[in-house]
């Protein structure tokens, strides 16, 4: 049955190409919005091959544009982003993107009568934790051009609810992972430089202790929220999206080790490290979307290493 339309930004991206083809199996009749840039645009045209996908190569800057690939469709996923790395490289495109881009999308929903946004925020604009589990509720402190470019991003739905009454969800997703990501994310770095070395029969090598942490969860979890949150009938409100559990540096290397079969300890440079953790309060996202992660850590970094091993075997 086709519930309706939705219109997903960054549609084509590592995340949103899960989020569609997981609206598919839902139901929904999809139109994607995506500049390619970091999108697989050969995935999307398959996609679209079936009949139920359109793929718009536009811009989100580009707010004419937005407005029109909009029209006629029920709900609005907003995916599309400058990453955290170029943010900071590049703050003037972070802002356009993340910022004004972000706006047009947002505007053009509210002017049309979309009947919901759902919005890709991030763990980041807590900035660094005084406790965990992070709740929702907590003071924000976001740090990058990339962190401030989220925030702002749920404040301006604020906005919008008040101004146009739009109706909105903000997932601040924890630390995603899966097959196929870029090897350029934000913290995905660790896994790709352990697992470089492991291939080579290296041990992993961490920085002091390996007690930095993060909350990692499954793009296939994340797809699952997005899409959860899009037919909920909660709205108007941020919430976690992650598993709750801390997982260190060091508990990750032992992970890769076992999921690749060597036979190596890993190794640790003694420095001074500043220490971040990560966990999700995952109560919220429970209540309201009836959301609760499946893949467990230990699993899906062991899929992870197997996928890896056969892309590099082809």
């Amino acid at each position: 049955m086709d519930k309706g339309k939705v219109f997903i930004t960054g549609g084509a991206g590592f995340i949103g190409l899960h989020v569609v083809e997981q609206l598919l199996e839902r139901g929904w009749s999809v139109r994607i919005f995506d500049n390619m840039i970091r999108g697989d645009r050969d995935r999307a045209n398959a996609l679209a091959s079936g009949g139920e996908v359109e793929v718009i190569d536009q811009d989100v800057r580009a707010g004419a544009a937005v407005s029109a690939a909009m029209k006629g469709c029920d709900r609005v996923i907003h995916l599309a982003a400058d990453s955290i790395n170029k943010s900071q490289a590049d703050p003037f495109s972070s802002v356009d993107v993340n910022v004004v881009g972000s706006h047009n999308v947002f505007a053009s929903a509210a002017e049309l009568g979309v009947q919901r946004v759902v919005y890709a925020s991030s763990a980041s604009v807590y900035g660094d934790p005084e406790k965990l589990p992070m709740h929702e509720d907590d003071p924000l402190s976001p740090i990058t051009p990339y962190c401030i470019g989220k925030r702002t991003g749920e404040d301006l739905l604020r906005y919008y609810e008040r101004r146009s009454g739009l109706s909105w969800i903000a997932l601040r997703f924890f630390n995603v992972y899966g097959p196929g990501q870029k090897t350029t994310a934000y913290y995905t770095s660790v896994i790709n430089h352990f697992v470089n070395r492991l291939r080579n029969g290296e041990p992993p090598v961490i920085d002091g202790r390996g007690e930095q942490s993060m909350d990692f969860i499954h793009v296939k979890d994340i797809a699952r929220a997005v899409v959860l949150a899009t037919e909920s009938e909660a709205s108007n409100a941020a919430i976690n999206v992650g598993t709750g559990i801390d997982t260190s540096v060091a508990e990750l290397a032992r992970i890769l080790i076992d999921a690749v079969g060597a036979d190596v300890e890993p190794q640790f440079n003694p420095r001074d490290v500043l220490v971040s953790r990560r966990a999700a309060d995952i109560v919220r996202a429970r209540e309201m979307l009836g959301f609760e992660y499946s893949i467990p850590v230990r699993e899906g970094m062991t899929d992870l290493i197997q996928y890896e091993i056969a892309a590099a075997a082809r």
